[in-house]
């Protein structure tokens, strides 16, 4: 179980601030089909490919 109260507004004082890209990260890492694209790119050893970042959505900056 986690170990902090979420019917606390304290518990959600950082997502208050937090930019939509902080937001939109915070729900694709939850995402199971991304979390196993992603390990199984980790796993071999392979570059993020321009289709990875397409199906997710992912901008990198430079």
């Amino acid at each position: 179980m986690p170990d902090f109260n979420w019917r606390s507004p304290d518990t959600y004082a950082r997502a208050q601030n937090a930019e939509t890209a902080d937001m939109a990260w915070e729900c694709l890492r939850r995402n199971p089909d991304y979390q196993y694209d992603h390990n199984q790119i980790a796993e071999r050893g392979l570059d993020v490919t321009t289709e990875f970042r397409r199906k997710w959505g992912l901008c990198f900056r430079g």
